[in-house]
């Protein structure tokens, strides 16, 4: 059995953090996708690729896969620029004394 650990990252249309913080377990396929000549769904018989195991920490997820044994590839998270300063609401309608926006 062939998984992949990860810490997921933030979508494209939001900026925040809130469903990063944790470690997802992901298996991977064991056998191909078969397309069904009548409906053209695509379908397969691993079940396997169905389960997502959420971790808090590292180190649990890690203890799991080591103890049932799976062989897992292990992708290391982007850290976010520490140079983001969090601003107020106010600050996107400042103005300097010449009337120009400051952002």
């Amino acid at each position: 059995m062939r998984a992949r650990l990860y810490q997921p990252s933030r979508t494209a249309m939001s900026s925040g953090t809130a469903k990063t913080r944790h470690w997802l377990l992901e298996f991977l396929p064991d056998s191909k996708r078969e397309i069904d000549p009548l409906m053209g769904w695509t379908s397969s018989s691993d079940t396997q690729t169905q389960v997502r195991l959420k971790f808090d920490t590292l180190e649990a997820a890690q203890a799991y896969v080591k103890e049932h044994g799976i062989d897992v590839v292990q992708f290391q998270p982007n850290k976010r620029k520490p140079n983001i300063r969090p601003r107020g609401y106010a600050e996107n309608f400042a103005v300097d004394r010449k009337g120009a926006w400051t952002h």
